[in-house]
């Protein structure tokens, strides 16, 4: 019976969509117009639009090519990679858990790995919660890790990936760090909880019971007549999968999106069940980290934008860039999503929110960390800034060691009064260090150097660490990260530590 009711309630939501979609999309004429010539000047193949307002999609409609080389039409109920969009979803899927008594949130993520343990560098893995694994608080580094369909690196177990990078680098709760690899662990602990796979469970669990028919968490390269294919500057991407899938797996449609935000929204539709009460979705809306902006479970909150309030996630990856923003108190969802990375897709995103919300603020865009010129010059020892010189008690000569997943490496770092300061990593060539300061009482800088492990070593990378001062230590995170090229970077952190000499 449900089902018929679904079937039905779906097709009179789609020809509701498309009538009221034609009588009010005069007021986002203007975006339609910028959005075809972005396509026409092949800034992105293509972008999918959903717009939902008091419970009603007032706006649905896609333009370009879903797959450019067979020239399918992209449309509303193509399914796009969301990246880190994935990061809600499955926020949602833990909260099932947790509203059925199986995982509790303050309880240590460790408790729901199935004898996995992480690795407490920085601190007592035992205040790694679920919570805080889910805020990105629980002093995880930042992690991304690509498996391109037909290279020899296959994705290992999960429990070998927790062994390798489950590491705290900070004490848990001290800090915010964006972290995929803690919501690699949240799938993981869904698994080991449920019984079930990660895809499956949150197929049965949050997309069937909310009625979201276009959406999967594909592992895999079957890319079907209906999935978007990314694009990397107009060159199709092959599949790839990670090794923190509940971060950054999943495919939707616009759709489906913007349905799965009017959910939060506690505006639910005809033919989705309630799977979480009330208290829950304002639970995960509530801000527990700050920063440039508040994380909650498994969303990004800006208290002030404009008149409003900002519950939002954005997804950023090769092929990839996505947006879903949500104005609670108006009741307004909208989903923006493209199949290559580019910053349209936010501008799109404001456009919208402040034709239909004239005191809304648009949000500062913001820089990803590492730009592509940043990363050269690292890697060449050549830099344009300038030495800003640093309190005196980071002067000096720091000798240690970086813990590897397969061992130690030596490692000196030598900072001048000036600011100026290099670094060598084992036998390897002494690096000059760039982009040298404090950020929140942490030293941070890249430098010229390689991790020698076999997952380090996909990729042509640099060095860039993040180390606080304890006495007369400092210790903490020493990340490796892909320079530009044809294949997509990871990020890959191991722990470490120095001594003033």
């Amino acid at each position: 019976m449900l089902a018929l009711v679904r079937q039905s309630t779906s097709l009179a939501v789609v020809l509701l969509s498309l009538t009221t979609g034609l009588a009010r999309a005069d007021r986002f004429e203007p975006i339609r117009e910028m959005i075809r010539q972005e396509i026409a000047k092949k800034k992105v193949p293509s972008i999918a639009v959903a717009v939902a307002h008091k419970g009603e999609i007032v706006w649905e409609e896609a333009f370009g090519f879903s797959d450019v080389e067979n020239q399918i039409p992209a449309a509303p109920r193509t399914k796009y990679s969301l990246a880190s969009i994935s990061k809600p979803i499955t926020a949602t899927a833990l909260m099932t858990l947790v509203e059925s008594g199986k995982i509790q949130l303050d309880r240590p993520i460790e408790d729901y790995l199935g004898g996995a343990r992480l690795t407490g560098h920085a601190g007592r893995t035992s205040e790694a919660t679920v919570r805080r694994v889910a805020a990105h608080t629980s002093g995880l580094p930042l992690h991304y890790h690509f498996f391109l369909d037909g290279e020899p690196h296959i994705r290992p177990p999960m429990a070998e990936t927790i062994r390798r990078y489950g590491i705290l680098v900070t004490r848990p709760g001290e800090k915010f760090q964006y972290a995929n690899l803690g919501y690699g662990l949240i799938e993981y602990a869904i698994e080991q909880t449920s019984g079930e796979s990660y895809a499956d469970y949150v197929r049965e669990n949050v997309f069937e019971t909310l009625g979201m028919e276009d959406s999967d968490v594909p592992t895999e390269a079957d890319p079907g007549p209906h999935r978007a294919v990314r694009y990397q500057d107009g060159e199709q991407l092959p599949f790839y999968d990670f090794d923190h899938r509940g971060g950054s797996a999943v495919f939707t449609s616009a759709h489906d999106l913007v349905r799965f935000g009017m959910f939060h929204l506690k505006m639910l539709q005809p033919d989705q069940e309630s799977i979480l009460p009330d208290r829950r979705i304002d639970e995960m809306q509530k801000a527990l980290a700050h920063g440039a902006y508040d994380y909650g479970i498994g969303w990004m909150i800006y208290p002030e934008q404009g008149d409003y309030r900002l519950v939002h996630h954005g997804g950023v990856m090769g092929g990839v860039r996505t947006n879903l923003s949500l104005i609670p108190s108006e009741k307004v969802a909208v989903a923006v999503m493209a199949n290559q990375t580019s910053s349209v897709v936010d501008q799109i995103t404001g456009d919208i929110l402040t034709t239909l919300l004239p005191g809304y603020k648009r949000r500062d865009r913001e820089e990803r960390p590492g730009t592509t010129t940043e990363r050269a010059s690292a890697r060449t020892g050549t830099t344009t800034q300038r030495a800003t010189p640093l309190p005196k008690k980071w002067a000096g000569t720091w000798r240690g060691v970086v813990h590897t997943y397969e061992g130690k490496m030596p490692v000196r770092l030598s900072i001048d009064a000036s600011g100026k300061a290099e670094a060598q990593l084992g036998q390897q060539e002494v690096g000059q260090v760039s982009e040298l300061k404090i950020e929140d009482g942490y030293l941070t800088g890249r430098f010229a150097a390689e991790i020698d492990t076999p997952d380090a070593r996909e990729r042509q990378h640099d060095v860039r660490f993040s180390l606080t001062m304890r006495g007369d230590t400092l210790s903490g995170a020493l990340t490796a990260i892909s320079l530009p090229g044809p294949k997509l970077s990871n990020a890959l952190t191991s722990w470490m530590e120095l001594a003033r000499q």
